[in-house]
């Protein structure tokens, strides 16, 4: 059950992320075609207004189209009617107005010209499969000549469609941890002892469970902190305990710390103390850890590049499983993790490669500075190294992954 949460959650994530796309291209006057809860090919569908909305049999966040990413070119047709011309080679012939339209980049010409195509597929009797094809890709053709296409739109609409993606998964993260920290959030540790570590030297000194921590080496101490740092200041020099048990107290020792992770302990975990923020304080929190996780995780980013923090990179593989293991925690922690993993997913989108969204917002501004459009080819090609360096890092997280669930 708790798999099953982890991954519907990580599938909601990306399903407010396309809404974010929609309903702000829906805003602009950008007309979507099509809007799913989870991926096509369909389960159920309905149009209204001239917008497909259905359920998609891939149950995966969701799907939107948005008409006209890329200003078209008359090599689409070639992906639109391959396969029907191979069967009717006579299509030729009226797929001629379109295509030297296209090429002329007289749109209106093309536009105009492509009824009379999509008549002559109808009437060439082609198979099933052909004539699917054919009907997507001259679909995909008349999206992108419209006058509501992507490409077509000022670069300000363009930057906000795409950017209302990102900006939902971060609007997401503020809400659930202003949740989180209104329901309460561990704020320190006590001096109560929750657990004392087997083959540590607490065990062996008889620290137990419940014991209240009075003193170190002598010295009073009525907060957690102190403990912690008295014993991390002796470096392994014999030090005693003072503990409140069953109404009495219990000196425990000597006792010598170990060094574990650069740090002397002895071997207990405290016994954490939780607060809750009324709703003013706890979105002002919210903001903050925010802010404090995009900075660490722009310094994760800048270390995979440099290779000191490609260890930490995961997959959606890696995501889902420490998920699941959070779920079982409690609802309360596996809010506030799906908050963070919707901040990174926002901020992985908002890196400056084609096809993530952060790249279709760098080629706009591109384009706004330079006046005209950056040529299609262009595009085409920054998408290819994109894809490349996205995959890459898709493999190293999923090699980390496998690492640690195989336990190495």
């Amino acid at each position: 059950m708790s798999l099953l949460i982890a991954i519907g959650g990580l599938a909601f994530l990306v399903l407010i992320h396309e809404a974010g796309h929609f309903a702000v291209a829906l805003a602009v006057g950008m007309r979507p075609r099509k809007f799913y809860v989870f991926f096509p090919p369909p389960l159920v569908r309905t149009v209204r207004n001239g917008i497909e909305y259905g359920i998609g049999t891939i149950p995966l966040g969701g799907y939107v189209k948005i008409p006209g990413m890329h200003r078209p070119a008359a090599r689409d047709l070639d992906s639109a009617l391959g396969r029907a011309m191979q069967e009717a080679p006579w299509l030729a012939h009226s797929e001629a107005p379109v295509r030297d339209a296209l090429e002329r980049d007289d749109h209106d010409a093309a536009r105009a010209a492509l009824p009379a195509l999509r008549a002559a597929v109808e009437r060439a009797g082609l198979s099933e499969a052909a004539g699917k094809s054919a009907d997507r890709g001259l679909t995909d053709v008349d999206d992108a000549l419209s006058g509501d296409a992507y490409w077509r739109a000022p670069a300000w609409k363009r930057i906000a469609v795409i950017a209302a993606g990102p900006a939902a998964n971060l609007v997401f993260c503020v809400a659930m941890l202003a949740v989180v920290f209104s329901l309460g959030v561990v704020a320190g540790a006590t001096r109560a002892v929750e657990e004392v570590l087997p083959a540590t030297p607490a065990a062996a000194a008889g620290l137990r469970q419940g014991d209240v921590i009075v003193a170190v080496d002598g010295v009073a101490t009525d907060r957690f902190q102190a403990i912690s740092d008295t014993i991390r200041a002796s470096e392994g020099r014999p030090i005693t305990v003072t503990v409140l048990r069953d109404g009495s107290e219990l000196t425990l020792g000597p006792i010598e710390a170990e060094e574990i992770d650069g740090r002397y302990r002895i071997g207990f975990v405290p016994t954490p103390y939780e607060r809750s923020y009324p709703p003013g304080e706890a979105i002002v929190k919210a903001f903050e850890q925010t802010g404090e996780v995009t900075v660490a995780i722009g310094k994760a980013l800048g270390g995979i590049v440099t290779g000191s923090a490609r260890g930490e990179v995961s997959s959606a593989v890696g995501i889902v499983d420490q998920s699941s293991q959070v779920v079982e925690a409690g609802f309360r922690y596996y809010l506030g993790v799906l908050a963070l993993i919707s901040l990174s997913l926002a901020l992985l989108n908002l890196l400056p490669l084609l096809p993530l969204d952060g790249g279709h917002i760098a080629f706009s501004i591109a384009e706004k500075v330079r006046g005209r459009a950056i040529p299609r080819e262009a595009y085409e090609r920054a998408s290819m190294i994109g894809i490349a360096l996205v995959l890459l890092l898709f493999f190293i997280g999923l090699s980390n992954d496998i690492e640690r669930l195989r336990g190495g």
